[in-house]
């Protein structure tokens, strides 16, 4: 999915919720959950949008409709050292695209 189809999609309240994912080696890639689809956030290049942090994709988001969002961050250190039992779910904090100013 490309920034014009997020924005036709959250212009049409289509848009359920986009995760934002924390990677391994300080960057973000966007998930958007439809109804009954998730599509990752792609760049001109039609590859996954690297995104630098949460004011990068409110910077690219400014013109497009608000949303539900959440960061996503998975709990490494927890699946290393085998602290707990069962499975282990990932750390999910809601946040606005609405500017921190």
């Amino acid at each position: 999915m490309d920034l014009q189809t997020l924005t036709e999609l959250a212009a049409n309240g289509e848009i359920r919720e986009l995760e934002l994912l924390s990677l391994e080696g300080g960057f973000y890639i966007a998930r958007v959950r439809l109804d009954n689809a998730q599509m990752t956030l792609l760049g001109d290049d039609t590859k996954p949008l690297r995104i630098g942090s949460t004011t990068h994709l409110r910077d690219l988001l400014q013109r497009v409709p608000p949303f539900p969002c959440v960061l996503v961050q998975h709990c490494v250190h927890d699946e290393m050292c085998g602290v707990r039992e069962g499975p282990v779910g990932p750390l999910r904090i809601p946040f606005t695209l609405a500017s921190s100013l």
